[in-house]
């Protein structure tokens, strides 16, 4: 359904470090820079930061996450650490399993350099 997920930073450089260790914590490799943005590459799609080309201030969206899969628990809480080690604050509730009308899953939520609100999900096999 969607080719790609990028999002406006303000500070490009401390940006990517942040991205950089929260997914190289889940296995995809260094941001590839393209002018005033870096790609993270996946085989299951492409997440992106940018400076935003109007010049305007990046800006969070209130109220809206990206959720990156991650592939066990433990993966979940690297991600998170290393969110934290570079600038990232944890928000909503502490790392951990839910249980839910959609079933039991692991969550991670972080909000990034920016105030982006990401998060590591795992679903484990049931």
């Amino acid at each position: 359904m969607f080719s790609h997920v990028m999002l406006g930073v303000n500070d490009l450089e401390a940006s990517r470090k942040f991205y950089d260790a929260v997914l190289g914590a889940i296995g995809i490799g260094p941001g590839v820079p393209n002018k005033h943005r870096y790609f993270y590459r996946s085989p299951t799609g492409t997440f992106a930061i940018t400076t935003p080309i109007n010049g305007e201030p990046a800006t969070h969206g209130n109220g809206s996450t990206i959720g990156f899969v991650v592939q066990s628990a433990e993966q979940g809480e690297a991600f998170h650490a290393a969110g934290l080690a570079h600038g990232g604050v944890t928000c909503e509730e502490p790392p951990g399993f839910r249980d839910g009308p959609v079933g039991n899953f692991y969550l991670a939520y972080l909000r990034d350099p920016d105030g982006n609100k990401i998060c590591a999900l795992h679903r484990p096999a049931k």
